[in-house]
């Protein structure tokens, strides 16, 4: 589904990406791991074309998307999280989510449907200013606005960071259901969270690929999570 061939990423004069190279299967999750400053957000931004590899070539469905801009990218189906809550602090819930919708009618309304079923505090709360949202709720407003389009891949960057476990729960049993109508590549330091999500892995290490493989074979593997994960 997505292919990344040797991706090369310069940010200024830094040389973050040096060599990645990835193949996310359809119909999975596909975790990105490794230690801070590795390069695994890097990658998300430049296969959503937030940055242009100078070498190497992304293919999603088969069609090269290294040189399109982001808009072009989202309307082939592809929806990304960044970061750090994606979302319009003074529009409300609503807003946040039709801003974010690519079409009108039946279609998008059952989107919503789902959406408020997976989340049901954004349901709940649907008329308040996205901003007086706790931060759990802000992630899944963050994580909707993706889901909110039919989109057949979603990208999803550090979806726990800062949340209680307890949130952290909720979002993967949503994610679960999420993966149900779409694929999946997520970046995650937690690596329950990863463990219990994933069903394929990738370890970054310098800005390049190092390791891939099923999640169990890395479940298993305390040598390599020590080396690469710290864990």
């Amino acid at each position: 589904m997505l292919e990344l061939d040797d991706v090369h990423t310069f940010i200024g004069q830094h040389h973050i990406l040096q060599g990645v190279s990835l193949r996310i299967r359809p119909d999975a999750v596909t975790v990105l791991l490794g230690r801070n400053g590795a390069g695994k957000t890097t990658t998300m931004r430049t296969i959503v074309g937030l940055l242009h590899p100078s070498r190497g070539t992304i293919r999603y469905e088969g069609r090269p998307i290294h040189r399109l801009p982001p808009y072009e990218i989202v309307r082939l189906g592809v929806g990304y999280v960044p970061e750090g809550q994606g979302i319009f602090a003074g529009l409300t819930v609503d807003e946040n989510l039709r801003v974010a919708t690519l079409s009108d009618g039946p279609a998008s309304r059952e989107r919503l449907e789902q959406i408020f079923a997976l989340f049901p505090d954004l349901q709940r709360f649907r008329r308040a200013p996205a901003g007086t949202l706790s931060g759990g709720q802000k992630q899944m407003l963050s994580i909707a606005r993706a889901f909110v389009n039919p989109n057949r891949l979603l990208l999803i960057d550090e979806p726990s960071k800062g949340l209680a476990p307890i949130i952290v729960e909720h979002l993967v049993e949503a994610l679960r259901t999420m993966k149900e109508h779409a694929t999946v590549l997520l970046v995650e330091q937690n690596f329950a969270m990863a463990r219990a999500l994933g069903d394929w892995f990738y370890l970054i290490d310098d800005g390049r690929t190092v390791h891939s493989g099923p999640m169990e074979a890395l479940v298993d593997d305390a040598a390599l999570k020590k080396r690469y994960l710290g864990i």
